[in-house]
């Protein structure tokens, strides 16, 4: 019921109720126009006997804009320079990244009073039309191990710790919707506690590349590695990363098969942290290797886990058939690796001293650029040439199978699937005819 149809609804109502002269009659008027109005019945015994409602509909003062349209573009601004995060995040990030908005748009206290005071869903209703969701497919590339099973624990409890270092392990495949070749794949941690990021490109998913990755990460973390939890995958089960955290006294662990939840904390930094940035284009050389380590370790580092703050899942309450979920304040993995007075000072205070040298506005901008170099790198995926016959020479069976020198053939760009289907039907057409 639009509000117009309400107010004439109730005007009609308000004549009724007053001409009715039984009690009885009242009563069930007023139920009618409790279930027709929508309210309850002191709100409805309250309109129905107070003055009757003018003949025409007042219209609705609306309220000047708080927000000027200045304040609503730096948002936008920070918003697309920080990676389009949610209104949550974007609100912490206003705070966070506030002296360098000072130093970019040199705002106004006015401006700055109104950048602080934003709430997260005038955020939402704000970018509303600025924001696009696409929806991409992840063509997954993980090959089960079979060795070691038996001697590596199935983590089973969850994640309830009070220090940093165990972290969550995955493998994400850069084969542009081809799993054909040699291609490129990005070995992603994040630790539970923290949410710190640390991520190393490798050129296929052999066993010694992703320990030689494992072990340049530990390096870099900012605090000892004291578990690792990877799934099932060969390139993690196996005697080199098992020796290797043996040898280092550290807690190696693995998910159950096929319970992808197991490592939701990995699954969605995969997603944040490598999709949404390299995209779902193929990279298969040396060259776009070296490019996205380079951008790994400097830049993507800093901005993840200095200038990007994040909110971890504090509990869930199921009422009814739906689902709350509480979540912390946001904080940067940065703060929280402060904060748990576990980690290395002299490797924050190192890390400290060199995201502050950059600009968060200058350092997403130096991101695109490499970002446009890393995707230049990018391969087309390969297709199979696989020779198909004539159409105007019928073949036999076995001709069909094996193909004659003496027959010329034309080399045609076939899918794998078409090809086989294509295949299948025309052995049944040559059986039949």
């Amino acid at each position: 019921m639009s509000p117009q149809a309400k107010w004439e609804y109730y005007a009609m109502m308000h004549v009724r109720y007053h001409k009715a002269k039984s009690r009885k009659e009242k009563s069930l008027i007023l139920s009618e126009f409790c279930q027709s109005y929508g309210c309850h019945r002191k709100h409805a015994l309250r309109l129905l006997n107070g003055a009757p409602p003018p003949a025409k509909r007042l219209a609705r003062r609306k309220r000047n804009p708080f927000y000027s349209s200045r304040v609503i573009s730096i948002v936008e601004s920070v918003w697309k320079a920080a990676g389009y995060p949610w209104s949550v995040r974007l609100k912490t990030i206003l705070k966070l990244w506030l002296p360098w908005i000072r130093e970019r748009f040199a705002i106004t206290p006015e401006e700055q009073a109104q950048l602080l005071s934003i709430s997260p869903a005038q955020i939402d209703r704000r970018l509303q039309s600025k924001k696009q969701w696409v929806r991409r497919k992840v063509y997954g590339s993980t090959r089960p191990g079979a060795i070691l099973k038996h001697q590596i624990p199935i983590r089973t409890d969850s994640w309830n710790i009070r220090v940093p270092g165990y972290v969550e392990a995955d493998l994400v495949s850069h084969c542009g919707g081809n799993g054909s070749g040699l291609f490129a794949h990005t070995l992603n941690w994040t630790d539970i506690l923290s949410q710190w990021v640390e991520s190393r490109a490798i050129l296929g998913r052999g066993q010694f590349d992703v320990l030689q990755a494992s072990a340049s990460m530990e390096e870099d973390l900012p605090f000892p590695l004291r578990g690792l939890d990877t799934d099932n995958d060969g390139s993690f089960i196996n005697e080199h990363l098992f020796g290797y955290c043996k040898s280092q006294h550290i807690q190696f662990t693995r998910s159950r098969p096929y319970k992808k939840n197991d490592n939701a904390h990995i699954e969605q930094k995969n997603n944040t942290h490598v999709r949404q940035i390299m995209g779902y284009v193929r990279y298969d050389t040396q060259a776009a290797v070296d490019a996205i380590n380079d951008f790994y370790r400097n830049e993507h580092r800093l901005f993840q886990n200095y200038f990007q703050p994040s909110v971890k899942l504090v509990k869930k309450v199921r009422i009814g058939s739906k689902t709350r979920k509480q979540y912390d304040s946001p904080q940067t993995p940065y703060q929280r690796a402060l904060r748990s007075n576990k980690a290395d000072r002299v490797k924050l205070e190192a890390f400290r001293k060199a995201a502050e040298q950059w600009n968060p506005f200058q350092l997403s901008e130096v991101i695109d650029q490499k970002l446009s170099k890393i995707y230049a790198l990018a391969s087309k995926t390969p297709r199979k040439w696989l020779p198909v016959p004539p159409k105007q020479i019928r073949l036999p069976l076995s001709a069909r199978v094996q193909y004659p020198s003496a027959f010329p053939v034309n080399l045609l760009p076939v899918s794998p699937v078409r090809d086989i289907s294509q295949m299948y039907k025309k052995e049944r057409f040559l059986q039949t005819w």
